[in-house]
């Protein structure tokens, strides 16, 4: 439990300082600006008081229990001062001092070093190199942190890996008028991880919705963990930075090559169902949806304005966040020709004109809020000076306040006007989230309905293949680890593939032109001829690839070729397959993530996979639902149903060979990459032509 973090009855400095700029001054002012209900006990061998409070030698001296003790004191004497936490009975300790794993090795020693002490004596550590926590609850106000917001009670907590952002979202929050319920920026994270908190915040009752940042996770896995539960019952907003595909990783498969360094967190967000933002201020504006709103049930919008240009930018927003913005029913617009204005526009959006009242507003509102096909509502309210706005505003937060369905408001008004300031005082009051442009508001209500669907997305379990033989493939495996070989033949790639039941062309490898004849002979012609050896990667870009060869004398030919132009990269063998032409070429493909398992690959194939880039990737394991929104999800998903008159692909099949590839990368972690490229995808089947894996 992380309550002695975030709910600490009585609160220890240790290096509390009379100097007003210090750290050990600054953390005590603000739990006394703040609030804080409990107890402090600043830690000073020498001063008597420190901000007015009496101040003790050491932490053996305190009268009372501690449940929470800052350390601001460098780095050298923490391991001391964790052994007098120890001592004293302290459970949770902040670390705020800097000097350790992020310093080098000596650091990392002395880091060691107080998290052994700590776990002797049960202490959770915060940090080092942190901010601290806040918790708003009215009950406890504990600003256990050196920044200089201070939130209002409300329902947003927030976790930052990186304290400058986190203190930047929590400004923001606070610009707009947000309440925050808990927040926590823990530094190097040597005992507290960021997958704990989410956790903690998902258990929080008060904790409606969570403002997550991070810069990748230490443990990927069991971040997907915890917050795959918390994100079922309430919405994470993340942001994760480094994005650039400058840093794309060097492997040499297609598939490692395609995988960009950020991807794995941006895939682990899909999988779960958090939403991903790539701008701070678009994530903070969406969370003051999620305080106070409930989840739409569905896409479909109906606007009311009192203006019309802003909202057909509303309507372009809505449309490309994923939402309809649906005709109204016959029913709907007769209660509205009763309501609404001569002038007004029925349709929707609902236009009640600049002169509509309270009474036109409300109007409108009962019939969106009346209409099954409708989900949430978007307003438009322009204050005009020749109408009573707070009547208007009034009308809206008794709606909002029913909570029947989710609402946005683009106020737009000049609060230069005392008038006016009272009017959004109205809606703030009311709970109703305001935004001052249509494309914010608009963004806001996408969020709210990403996230509907998101919990809608039941993506089922991954299919269990009974017709697979994984101990023959893991034999494969293991005897080429014994002989240090990281590169399969393709004997063995097609073998593994074999036992996992993935739909081959026939096949054999052989090693000279006479047997490279036979064995054609046996396949049935036409054939491919490939090269197998081990130094060749791309066998393509060296000539190593011939195709559609009819008879003996042009099986004889490639080979031998071959053998001049390639022999210099060591023993060559040839491997030989049936040509299966007229199909759709595809690619499927796998790389290791560190601590998550596999990344699998699919999308269009052949030698343009690297030039095109159309693919998409999932986390294995990977279910139906999820090899599906694969099929569906790349640029090019047009020319699978076939275009120009061919015949689309055998979907089916394609999905059943992503999941038996998901389950061979289950049973066998040692894979570090695997290309299945081209796959042929015919009308009734589809065949893995081609295969790498290394291990």
């Amino acid at each position: 439990m992380l309550d002695p973090l975030f709910k600490p009855k009585a609160i220890a400095i240790v290096g509390a300082s009379t100097k007003e700029l210090s750290i050990g001054n600054v953390i005590i002012r603000n739990l006394q600006k703040y609030g804080y209900t409990g107890p402090i006990y600043p830690i000073n061998p020498t001063a008597p008081e420190v901000c007015g409070i009496k101040a003790y030698r050491s932490l053996a001296e305190v009268p009372g229990e501690i449940d929470l003790a800052h350390i601001i004191i460098p780095s050298t004497l923490v391991p001391l001062a964790m052994e007098e936490c120890g001592l004293k009975g302290i459970k949770a300790v902040i670390i705020n001092s800097a000097g350790f794993s992020e310093m080098g090795e000596e650091g990392a020693k002395l880091q060691a070093e107080f998290l052994a002490t700590a776990k002797k004596y049960g202490i959770r550590l915060f940090g080092p190199n942190c901010q601290g926590t806040i918790n708003s609850d009215p009950a406890l106000k504990a600003y256990c942190n050196f920044t200089f917001t201070y939130p209002e009670p409300g329902h947003i907590s927030v976790v930052a890996l990186s304290g400058g952002v986190g203190a930047l979202i929590m400004q923001q929050l606070a610009d707009l008028g947000i309440g925050q319920r808990l927040y926590a920026s823990n530094g190097n994270a040597c005992d507290v991880s960021i997958p704990e908190i989410i956790k903690y915040y998902g258990d929080d009752e008060e904790t409606r919705a969570i403002i997550l940042y991070t810069e990748g996770f230490s443990d990927p896995q069991a971040f997907l963990e915890s917050a795959r539960e918390v994100a079922a019952k309430k919405p994470i907003l993340a942001m994760k930075a480094g994005r650039s595909l400058q840093g794309a990783k060097a492997a040499s498969s297609h598939t490692g090559s395609l995988a960009g360094v950020d991807i794995a967190t941006e895939l682990i967000f899909e999988k779960i169902g958090i939403l991903s933002f790539g701008d701070e201020g678009e994530m903070v504006r969406a969370a003051m949806a999620f305080s106070s709103q409930p989840n739409p049930t569905g896409n479909r919008v109906g606007l009311i304005t009192n203006t019309g240009g802003p909202a057909v930018i509303a309507t372009d927003v809505l449309v490309a966040c994923g939402l309809d913005v649906p005709k109204l029913s016959d029913a709907s617009i007769e209660k509205l020709k009763v309501t609404q204005f001569p002038e007004a526009s029925l349709e929707n959006p609902i236009d009640v004109v600049a002169t509509a009242g309270g009474p036109q507003f409300r109007a409108a509102l009962d019939v969106l809020m009346e209409d099954d096909g409708i989900d949430s509502i978007y307003i438009n309210f322009v204050t005009a000076p020749f109408t009573d706005t707070d009547a208007v505003a009034r009308e809206i937060v008794a709606v909002n306040q029913l909570s029947k369905k989710p609402m946005v408001c683009n106020f737009m008004t000049n609060l230069d006007l005392e008038r006016f300031q009272k009017t959004m005082a109205i809606l703030k009051a009311g709970n109703v989230p305001f935004y001052a442009n249509p494309t914010d508001a608009a963004k806001a209500l996408g969020a709210l309905a990403k996230y509907g669907r998101a919990k809608q997305r039941q993506i089922g379990q991954p299919t269990i293949f009974a017709d697979i033989k994984p101990a023959k493939a893991a034999s494969i495996i293991e005897q080429a680890s014994k002989e240090g070989r990281s590169v399969l033949s393709a004997t063995e790639v097609y073998a593994i593939f074999e036992a996992y039941g993935i739909p081959v062309a026939g096949w054999k490898v052989v090693g000279t032109a006479a047997d490279a004849v036979a064995a054609a002979a046996e396949i049935g012609f036409p054939v491919v001829v490939k090269v197998d050896c081990e130094a060749i990667d791309h066998k393509s870009d060296r000539g190593g690839v011939a195709v559609n060869l009819k008879d003996a004398a042009a099986v004889q030919h490639a080979v031998e070729d071959m053998q001049v132009r390639l022999g210099s990269f060591g023993t060559l063998n040839f491997f030989i397959q049936k040509f299966l032409p007229g199909g759709r070429e595809l690619i499927i493909g796998a790389s290791a993530e560190r601590k998550l398992g596999h990344l699998v690959m699919f999308g269009l194939g052949g030698i343009y996979v690297e030039v095109l880039k159309d693919v998409i990737f999932k986390i294995a394991p990977v279910t139906h639902l999820e090899a599906a929104e694969m099929l569906a999800g790349i640029k090019t998903a047009a020319l699978l149903d076939g275009v120009r008159g061919e015949k689309g692909i055998d979907k089916e099949a394609v999905i059943d060979l992503i999941q038996r590839v998901s389950q061979l990368l289950t049973d066998l972690p040692m894979i570090q990459e695997m290309d299945m490229n081209p796959v042929m995808a015919f009308a009734d089947g589809a065949f893995a032509v081609d295969g790498r894996i290394r291990i």
